[in-house]
C-alpha cells in the first residue's frame, strides 16, 4: 500500500446485496478512497446468539475490501448491543439520571459496570483479533464507538464505592474531601453512599448538586469506567494482534468524558468532526481548529486521525443544512493542517433506513457518481494522491499553550455561585478564536503538560488548581514566560472545595492582587471596560480586584467599583502573569491575547487578513509544510514564505501576492 493520507470512511456492505458491492469498489477507487472502516455496529449480525457466532459475511466484506487493495480499520461492535443480549440480561440496560430502568433500543444503551456486557464484548473483540489480527490490511482497530452516556443502576453504584475507596483509602478521606458536616452527610459506612442523580443529591437537573464533589466524582468515576471496557477489549485484541494500533473515535469537545484520562491508553487519537451549526463560517472554523488541536495534544503532539466526518449533511439535528460547494475540501484540509494523517467520512453508501437514511455519504441511495458531492469528495482524493506522504507523522511546532482541565469544566458549571451563565466551553471557545485569528502558533493542552517548552500560556476558567499546577506555571513565569487567565480562576482545590486563602488562591500571589469580592449579573447586563484607551463590554461576574503590585491595565465603567482593576499584569522574574476579572467581549479578549503574544513576537502570518488560517507542519525530515487556508470571502494576500503549492505545482515567493478565493488551501513545502 503507497503511503498517503488516510482518506475512506464507515462501510457496511452487510446492509446491501453482494452485487452492490461491485459497484460501490467502482465508485470509491473512483474517488480514490483507500480506507474503510468496517464492522462498527455488526454485532447482532455476528453473534445471533450468546452460543452462536457467524463471520461469514465479515470475512467476505474483510477478504473484499484487501482483493481491493484497501486499508481496514476493523471495529469491535460494543457501541450497541445487540436484542438477544438485552433480553437476556436485562440488567445490562442503563439506568438514566431519573432511576429508571431502559429497556432495550437506540444504541450506547449498554451499563459500563454490566459483567455479562463486559464478558460479551471482550469476547468479541478477542474473537475478531484472532480471526483477522493478522491480515496485513488491517491497519487498525478501532474498539467501540462515541463513547458516551452514563448510567446510575445499582451495579454502577457499587463499582462507584469501590472507585471511591481505591481514590481515597479511607471514610475519613472521603468525608473530608466532600465537606461531609455540611448538611449532616458524614458517612460512616461505604454503603450509605449512593450514585448522585434526581433521587439522591440532584434537583433541576445533573448541573443543580448539593454536593459537587460527589457528582464530580461521579463524573470521573463514570469517564473511567466506560474507560474500562475499552482497556478490556483492547486487552482481548493485544493476545492475537500484538502491534497494529488501537483507538476509538471521540468527539472532540465533548464534556462528560476526560480525554485527558483517556489518552495514555490510545495509540493514537481519532475524533467525529461534526460542528454545531454556526451561521459564521469562521466561528466554526475556529471551533474545529481548537477540537483538532485538542485531540492532537491528547498524545503529546502526535498526528491524530478524523475518523468521520459528513460529505454533506448530517440527520440529527432540527434543521440540516448541506455544506456548501468547497467548504467539504477547506475542512478536509483543515484537519490535515492541524495534525490529521486520516480523514475520513460517516458514510461511503448512504443506509436505507432508520435514523440516519438521510445523513450524507459519498454515495447516495441510487450510488450515483456524477454528484456535486461525489465530485468534491474526488476532488480531495486527487489532491491527497498528489500530496502522498509529504506530511505524514509531521509534527505542529507550537509556542503558545491554551490548558484544558475537565475537572474546571465540570466543576465551573455545577457550582452554586456566582452565575450559572457562565459556560466554560464558551469562555475558552473565546480565548481559543482570538488565539485562532493570530495564527498563533498553538497547542491544546492538559494542565498536567510541561509548560517549559512554551512562551505564552493560557488558561482560561481555570476554577480548580490541583497538584504541582501552581508552582509550575509560577515557575514558567519566573523563566521568561507570559500567563493569561480569568476570572473565576483559583477559586478550589482538586476536591472542588475552596481555598482557605484570599481568591485566586494559589495564584494570589504570581497574579498580584486579591479578589475582595464577586458580582453577578443577568447577561443583558453590560459593565464597559476601558483598555489601553478603548472600551470593552465586559458580562456575567465581575470581580472586585485589590491589587498589590500588579499593574492597572483596564477599569471598570459602571456600578460601586467603577474605576477599580478589571484587566492587571503583574511582572514576576522574567515574565508576566495577567488577570482578566470578568468575561470580555471577542474585542476585549482579542486585546489581551495579542498584548501578550506581542511580548514574545508570537503574533503569526496573515493575522490581520480576516478568516484567513496559516499553520505549519514539520516533518521527520526537518521538511516544513505551511497551510493557508481562506475561510472567507476572496482577498488577495502576500505569501507568507517561498516555497511549491504541493496542489497545483506553482512556484512561490515570499511576499507575492496570492489570490484566495473563497474556501481556497494552499499547502507549501517551504524552500530549505
Amino acid at each position: 500500500m503507497t503511503p498517503q493520507i488516510g482518506y475512506g470512511g464507515d462501510y457496511n456492505p452487510e446492509q446491501w446485496p453482494r452485487e452492490v458491492w461491485d459497484d460501490d469498489y467502482a465508485a470509491l477507487k473512483l474517488a480514490g478512497i483507500n480506507t474503510v472502516t468496517v464492522g462498527v455496529f455488526a454485532w447482532a449480525h455476528l453473534q445471533p446468539a450468546e452460543d452462536r457466532y457467524d463471520f461469514s459475511t465479515l470475512d467476505a466484506i474483510v477478504a473484499r475490501a484487501t482483493a481491493e487493495g484497501m486499508r481496514i480499520v476493523l471495529a469491535t461492535p460494543s457501541g450497541a448491543m445487540p436484542p438477544w443480549l438485552a433480553h437476556k440480561y436485562p440488567e445490562a440496560c442503563r439506568v438514566d439520571f431519573e432511576g429508571r430502568r431502559h429497556v432495550y433500543g437506540q444504541r450506547h444503551n449498554a451499563c459500563p459496570s454490566s459483567p455479562d456486557f463486559r464478558r460479551l464484548s471482550v469476547a468479541m473483540a478477542g474473537r475478531l483479533a484472532e480471526r483477522y489480527g493478522d491480515n496485513p490490511a488491517v491497519v487498525a482497530w478501532h474498539v467501540g464507538n462515541e463513547y458516551g452516556g452514563a448510567c446510575w443502576c445499582p451495579r454502577c453504584g457499587e463499582a462507584f464505592r469501590e472507585w471511591l475507596g481505591e481514590r481515597y483509602g479511607s471514610l475519613d478521606r472521603l468525608n473530608d474531601a466532600w465537606n461531609t458536616t455540611f448538611w449532616s452527610h458524614t458517612f460512616t459506612d461505604w454503603a450509605e453512599i449512593q450514585p448522585p442523580n434526581m433521587l439522591s443529591e440532584h434537583w433541576r437537573g445533573p448541573d443543580h448538586t448539593a454536593f459537587q464533589g460527589i457528582t464530580l466524582d461521579y463524573k470521573r468515576f463514570m469517564s473511567d469506567a466506560l474507560l474500562g471496557g475499552f482497556v478490556a477489549e483492547k486487552a482481548a485484541i493485544r493476545e492475537h494482534s500484538a502491534h497494529t494500533p488501537v483507538t476509538t473515535n471521540m468527539m472532540g469537545l465533548y464534556q462528560p468524558i476526560d480525554y485527558h484520562r483517556w489518552a495514555p491508553h490510545l495509540d493514537f487519537a481519532s475524533w467525529d468532526n461534526y460542528p454545531p451549526e454556526d451561521p459564521s463560517a469562521s466561528r466554526t472554523a475556529a471551533r474545529m481548529a481548537l477540537a483538532h488541536r485538542l485531540m492532537r495534544g491528547l498524545r503529546d503532539g502526535e498526528p491524530f486521525w478524523v475518523m468521520e466526518q459528513t460529505p454533506s449533511v448530517t440527520a440529527s439535528r432540527n434543521v440540516n443544512s448541506v455544506k456548501r460547494p468547497g467548504v467539504l475540501r477547506l475542512w478536509s484540509w483543515q484537519s490535515v493542517a492541524h495534525g490529521a494523517d486520516a480523514v475520513l467520512y460517516f458514510q461511503l453508501r448512504q443506509s436505507r433506513g432508520a435514523c440516519e437514511k438521510y445523513h450524507g455519504a459519498v454515495l447516495d441511495h441510487a450510488g450515483r457518481t456524477d454528484t456535486r458531492v461525489f465530485r468534491e469528495v474526488s476532488e480531495v482524493g486527487s489532491e491527497f494522491a498528489r500530496v502522498g506522504d509529504a506530511v505524514l507523522g509531521a509534527r505542529t511546532p507550537a509556542r503558545v499553550a491554551l490548558l484544558v482541565d475537565w475537572d474546571s469544566w465540570w466543576a465551573v458549571e455545577m457550582s452554586d455561585g456566582p452565575n450559572r451563565n457562565v459556560r466554560y466551553m464558551d469562555v475558552l471557545t473565546a480565548y481559543h478564536r482570538t488565539l485562532w485569528q493570530a495564527n498563533a502558533s498553538l497547542d491544546v493542552v492538559p494542565v498536567t503538560a510541561d509548560l517549559s517548552g512554551y512562551d505564552v500560556v493560557v488558561a482560561p476558567l481555570l476554577h480548580m488548581v490541583k497538584g504541582d499546577l501552581a508552582e509550575r506555571v509560577t515557575a514558567f513565569v519566573d523563566a521568561g514566560g507570559t500567563f493569561v487567565t480569568t476570572a473565576l480562576s483559583g477559586r478550589v482545590d482538586e476536591d472542588d472545595n475552596a481555598f482557605l486563602t484570599d481568591v485566586p488562591g494559589p495564584f494570589a500571589s504570581l497574579l498580584g492582587l486579591r479578589v475582595e469580592e464577586t458580582d453577578a449579573q443577568q447577561p443583558d447586563v453590560v459593565n464597559p471596560v476601558t483598555l489601553f484607551g478603548t472600551e470593552y463590554e465586559g458580562r456575567h461576574v465581575f470581580e472586585v480586584v485589590i491589587p498589590d503590585d500588579a499593574e492597572v491595565l483596564g477599569t471598570y465603567g459602571a456600578d460601586f467599583y467603577a474605576g477599580t482593576p478589571a484587566v492587571t499584569r503583574a511582572a514576576r522574574g522574567r515574565g508576566s502573569a495577567w488577570y482578566v476579572a470578568t468575561l470580555l467581549d471577542d474585542a476585549g479578549v482579542a486585546t489581551v491575547v495579542r498584548k501578550a503574544l506581542d511580548e514574545h513576537g508570537l503574533v503569526g502570518p496573515l493575522a490581520d487578513v480576516p478568516d484567513v488560517e496559516v499553520t505549519e507542519r514539520v516533518s521527520p525530515d526537518g521538511t516544513r509544510h505551511l497551510f493557508v487556508l481562506n475561510h472567507g470571502e476572496a482577498r488577495t494576500v502576500e505569501c507568507p514564505v517561498g516555497g511549491t503549492n504541493l496542489l497545483d505545482g506553482r512556484a512561490l515567493r515570499a511576499g507575492d501576492k496570492v489570490d484566495l478565493p473563497p474556501a481556497a488551501v494552499l499547502v507549501i513545502r517551504q524552500d530549505q
